[in-house]
């Protein structure tokens, strides 16, 4: 079974202090994170260049694309607010292991652009191209339920389960059953990214084990890809790993394969056939 990381982040400086509870270091690089996917067991992973602190983050994970094929691809961005940028979506894929785009549009400035409008334009330019997008919609689901709705063909995906990314336990999950209800849609697929974040508890954090199966029961082992957003975890990236492939009791066989990375590759077109 192939191990395949829904999340990562790899940076070459910090312009701004990394967010939130990220690993406070300077840099983060390719050869760093491969040395800990390897001790975890992990095959690949699919980088999301942390633009808010480092804007040369997006070449920096191309590089690494290019330097590491078999372990690396990517959900690229750039500026939204620069009107020229919006001609780079013709060809996006031409990059080195790009995949996709990712806008997490938790900054004042990027919920600005998505509150009023200003980046209507890129749901159906992405959908036109074929790119599928992520986003942090469990922070504004009624507007990421909208784009879904009015954009059938763009494959979307919501990161870290599409919690309360302000609560533990209880509260992370208090708008579980609308989430849940965007199931319904085929477009969306939810990144199980960042699970033990979300518990106070220790591992294997029991606690949020009932959430996760809801999750999956209504999603699916297509549509619902493990991962870890490994640089601001509260436990070891072998935990993360164990928690879905040996605590969780209902996930097994064929599922937890599509779960573990074979649903995400089938998701977003990449080739996971090292």
């Amino acid at each position: 079974m192939k191990i395949i990381d829904a999340q990562v982040h790899i940076w070459s400086k910090t312009v701004t202090p990394p967010t939130g509870l990220h690993r406070k270091v300077e840099q983060f690089t390719a050869e760093q994170l491969l040395t800990e996917m390897d001790e975890a067991g992990v095959d690949a992973a699919l980088i999301h260049p942390p633009g808010g602190w480092d804007p040369d983050s997006n070449a920096l994970a191309v590089e690494a694309a290019r330097k590491y094929p078999r372990r690396f691809a990517v959900m690229g961005q750039f500026a939204l607010d620069v009107a020229d940028n919006r001609g780079l979506i013709h060809g996006w894929r031409n990059q080195p292991g790009m995949l996709g785009l990712r806008w997490p549009f938790l900054q004042p400035a990027q919920r600005k652009l998505l509150d009023d409008g200003a980046v209507e334009w890129l749901w159906p330019a992405a959908e036109k191209a074929g790119l599928p997008l992520a986003m942090m919609g469990g922070m504004f689901l009624p507007k990421f339920r909208e784009i879904a709705e009015r954009h059938p063909n763009l494959r979307l995906l919501i990161d870290h389960c599409g919690l309360n990314r302000h609560g533990q336990d209880a509260e992370a999950f208090v708008h579980l059953d609308e989430l849940v209800a965007l199931a319904k849609l085929p477009n969306v697929a939810v990144k199980a990214t960042g699970a033990p974040h979300y518990s106070t508890e220790r591992y294997p954090f029991r606690n949020i084990q009932y959430g996760l199966h809801k999750i999956f029961d209504a999603f699916g082992p297509k549509r619902m890809f493990w991962g870890t957003d490994i640089t601001r975890m509260p436990c070891s990236y072998r935990q993360c790993v164990t928690l879905f492939t040996e605590e969780l009791s209902w996930l097994r066989g064929s599922d937890l394969e599509d779960v573990m990375g074979r649903g995400l590759c089938q998701w977003i077109g990449w080739d996971c056939s090292f």
